[in-house]
């Protein structure tokens, strides 16, 4: 580690807009678009969505600004935060670090199958609408050994490219034009879905809960899915907060990017959700309904072929915006700690990663024998130790740490900035942090554990 002091100027962001697009476009990813509406579907639909706002509120909310309070008061990334307030809990943040990694490593296997996707549509793929053909044709691609691992490596490569052009010239640049479309694209598609028939019950299945549905494996999905879309636990936060200047209002920051999250949550799940039912599919079929239901959609669509191409070119970005967040906690972590140059750190954990992410995807074809947790294959394992070990365990660290180590009183005092800002719910704030969210976090991830392996 090096002293802080000798260090060279600190990338910052250009504008707070482009902060708050950067911040939701990584919370605003695969974990909306591809994963909210599958796990909603496992999970006994309007109960998951019921638990997840609840979860949200408490949690989310708090751990957003309790993130990006450390991330800006230490302007350092997660190790060097952590460290700098007390150096006995740096290794909390390795643990993000590792979640970041890991994530990054199946993630960018999913976002391989998206350019796929927009090859597909790009050649008249989408002009078939029968179920059993679309199943099929994804099917028989994702269990490929090598051509899932091509475009694999091309996600990882867009992403790098990202990185390596800095926070403001890369990551700031690409979010400011492409999460507003994303959004608009989104909104079209949930229209169109929204007209098919038979589309309503979809929306039933959607928002009407089953609390008959819900026990401790459907509440430490729904706690994981707030951590992985909101990318808590990880350690982005932390380290987008790092960039930040002392004069942002953090209140209204950690209120923007969990709103603009939670929008595009419920879009996505309007969009894909209804279309699984007019459609016939099983909404239990988990991670193939953004690449199999949405073509079906596409299909019936005037000028889908059109649709097809723009959607999909569009979840890639908001994949990408996703990703490049994740790569930048590790990439940060040694440019901040090891004093390595940025394009260096982002080439080495870049391949790193990649390398890491082949068995996830091999496991789902030749590999797929193979089964690591509770019969999960490579990739689901991956996810889960991430997702619903390693997020909540952060999250309910970082807590403990805020309200018992480092102290209320610090945290308010950057909060408000030295008392500039106003923020009626502080204490609130402080108790959720100190009591409500920890406690919370660490029955659901205990009974989670035991209703998964037990």
């Amino acid at each position: 580690m090096i002293d802080v002091n000798e260090k060279k100027q600190r990338d910052q962001w250009g504008s707070k807009i482009g902060f708050i697009l950067a911040a939701a476009g990584s919370a605003i990813g695969l974990g909306n678009i591809w994963k909210f509406p599958f796990m909603a579907g496992q999970n006994g639909g309007g109960a998951f969505v019921f638990l997840y706002f609840a979860i949200l509120i408490v949690v989310g909310f708090t751990l957003m600004m309790a993130e990006l309070t450390i991330g800006r008061h230490t302007q350092l990334s997660p190790v060097g935060a952590y460290r700098k307030l007390k150096a006995k809990w740096a290794w909390v943040g390795f643990l993000g670090v590792l979640a970041g990694f890991l994530i990054l490593s199946f993630y960018s296997v999913i976002g391989g199958w998206v350019i796929r996707y927009i090859v597909k549509a790009l050649t008249g793929a989408f002009t078939i609408s029968d179920p059993d053909a679309l199943g099929g044709l994804f099917g028989a691609f994702i269990t490929n050994p090598l051509e899932p691992l091509v475009y694999h490596a091309i996600f990882m490569a867009l992403t790098l490219g990202i990185v390596i052009g800095g926070v403001k010239g890369g990551i700031e640049k690409y979010s400011k034009i492409l999460m507003p479309s994303l959004f608009v694209m989104m909104i079209l598609i949930m229209i169109r879905s929204l007209t098919l028939d038979g589309a309503m019950e979809g929306v039933k299945f959607l928002l009407l809960p089953d609390f008959s549905k819900i026990n401790g494996g459907v509440v430490l999905a729904a706690l994981g899915q707030v951590f992985f879309s909101l990318s808590l636990g990880m350690g982005t936060m932390i380290t987008y907060g790092s960039y930040l200047n002392k004069d942002e209002n953090l209140v209204d920051s950690s209120i923007q990017i969990p709103l603009l999250d939670t929008a595009i949550a419920l879009v996505a799940g309007l969009a894909i959700l209804p279309a699984v039912f007019a459609f016939g599919f099983n909404p239990e079929g988990g991670p193939g309904l953004l690449f199999i239901t949405l073509p079906a959609v596409f299909s019936q669509m005037p000028l889908g072929s059109l649709f097809g191409v723009l959607f999909f070119v569009l979840v890639l970005f908001a994949a990408l915006t996703s990703s490049i967040s994740l790569l930048e906690v590790v990439v940060a972590y040694f440019v901040d700690e090891k004093n390595w140059d940025r394009k260096k750190s982002s080439l080495v954990f870049g391949l790193i990663i990649f390398l890491f992410g082949i068995p996830s995807s091999l496991g789902i074809g030749i590999w797929s024998d193979i089964r690591i947790i509770a019969g999960r294959d490579i990739l689901d394992s991956v996810d889960f130790v991430a997702s619903n070990v390693l997020l909540p365990l952060g999250g309910m660290l970082l807590c403990i740490f805020i309200g018992w180590v480092w102290g209320l009183d610090n945290a308010f005092k950057e909060v408000t900035n030295n008392g500039k800002i106003k923020f009626p719910l502080m204490n609130v704030w402080g108790f959720l942090v100190k009591w409500v969210a920890p406690i919370a976090i660490g029955i659901v991830f205990v009974q989670g554990l035991i209703d998964t392996f037990f």
